[in-house]
């Protein structure tokens, strides 16, 4: 089997398939190392990381010109590496069923071209079991090798978190496991070159799978009780943030607040739970009321933006509201899963036209998902209503004036989702302002 050695003295590659906002940056950082192949189906990605363009803006523009990975879309080029690292995505079908149609696919073109003696380690998000009980049978079938005696699996559950600055792969500690002693030392090595957090070493694989999908879904839980205290709190008037702030002097009160809880992993990774306890017989009763308490919340702030302007004196039906912001989080081009998608659709429920602008977000990826086109924030005029869904730094460092031009005559509607905006302030100057 294959050891750090090789890799080191280049005598064997290490190989990372699928190069999104997961593994184009362990690409990157293990190519200060080792050899490195990065591999992904998508052609346009493959060639915009050639001509060293960063769409994902987690390393820089400059961070992919000058590494040393071997992009390509031909699976041949696998081949090279003995070392495997898996970081496709793993999103939820329609119903909230885990779609694991990108890792089966990864495991049917890595089998193809599996080489004796690799080492193959799963970073996709997934519940407990998939890597031994899916993903194996399926490298097995392609390959015609054995698992145990021809290669061998791990998992380390990706802890990339895109637009974040601070917490990076290095800086983060990275959970490893193996099928066996010797995969799981060999796979700490080679994570410990790049991760100068260290690693820690999980019991099991089966382990490593479940640590991953409760760390979000304890988020998940959190993020929906703050959206709960928001709703009734805004029936009794009072204001969420500011309770939240006086709450938070307490040493040990945890630090979550209300929003939109979108994206490929919080938004995600409870279902891949719920569905594995679901076949086991168990109903999740908190994962899965937190999860419709979060799924609800984009319908919800549409809701009260309709009722804000009723009470300007503004008509729905006809009207206009700009959206600004339209990522899952703020400072990040990333659109997948986000849920001020809902935001418009229930405005459109309404009869209300949705104007969104956003700086970051990734206008290819926007049209193709979701059929949206963004205005410049400089050109929206005649609006009755502003909903700030995201909070981008562009939109923290705003002016007062850069809003005011974008209403028509009367009552102003500020619907401040994140609350990053000075209430008083606006309050002062007429706005109509709500928060959650």
């Amino acid at each position: 089997m294959i050891c750090i050695d090789e890799l080191l003295e280049k005598k064997a590659s290490l190989s990372v398939v699928g190069l999104g906002y997961v593994g184009m940056p362990i690409a990157v950082a293990f190519s200060k190392y080792v050899n490195v192949v990065g591999f992904d189906v998508n052609e346009s990605k493959i060639n915009l990381y050639k001509s060293g363009v960063d769409p994902t803006l987690e390393v820089g523009d400059d961070g992919i010109k000058s590494c040393d990975v071997f992009f390509t879309a031909d699976p041949a080029h696998l081949r090279k590496a003995r070392f495997h690292i898996v970081a496709v995505p793993t999103p939820v079908n329609d119903d909230h069923t885990p779609d694991l149609s990108p890792v089966e696919g990864a495991c049917e073109v890595l089998g193809r071209n599996l080489e004796k003696g690799s080492i193959v380690v799963f970073e996709s998000t997934v519940y407990p079991g998939v890597t031994e009980d899916i993903c194996v049978p399926i490298l097995e079938k392609q390959s015609g090798l054995k698992c145990g005696s021809d290669f061998k699996v791990g998992y380390s559950p990706e802890r990339i978190n895109p637009g974040d600055k601070v917490h990076r792969l290095e800086t983060i500690t990275k959970i490893v496991s193996g099928m066996d002693d010797q995969t799981l030392d060999t796979i700490a090595q080679v994570y410990g070159l790049v991760v100068k957090a260290g690693v820690y070493r999980a019991n099991s694989i089966k382990v490593a799978e479940a640590a991953k999908v409760i760390e979000n879904s304890q988020r998940d839980i959190n993020i929906a009780f703050m959206n709960e205290l928001s709703i009734i709190f805004n029936k009794m008037g009072i204001d969420t943030q500011s309770v939240l702030n006086a709450a938070g002097t307490k040493w040990n009160f945890l630090k979550f607040s209300p929003g939109l809880v979108g994206g490929h992993c919080i938004g995600v990774d409870p279902y891949y739970l719920t569905y594995k306890a679901e076949q086991l017989g168990y109903h999740s009763q908190i994962i899965l009321s937190g999860r419709r308490i979060n799924d609800d919340m984009g319908k919800y702030i549409a809701e009260n933006c309709v009722k804000q302007l009723i009470s300007a004196d503004r008509p729905i039906k006809g009207n206009k509201v700009a959206i600004l912001g339209f990522t899952f989080k703020e400072n990040c081009p990333d659109t997948r899963n986000t849920k001020v998608i809902d935001i418009v659709n229930e405005l459109r429920e309404y009869g209300v036209s949705a104007i969104v602008a956003d700086p970051q977000a990734d206008r290819d990826e926007a049209a193709r998902l979701y059929g949206v086109e963004f205005t410049d924030m400089s050109s929206i005029k005649d609006v009755g209503a502003v909903i700030l869904a995201v909070a981008h730094k562009e939109y923290k460092e705003m002016q007062s004036n850069a809003l005011e031009t974008m209403y028509s005559r009367g009552k102003k509607v500020l619907l401040d989702v994140k609350g990053i905006l000075d209430r008083s302030e606006y309050e002062e100057k007429g706005y109509l302002y709500w928060r959650l």
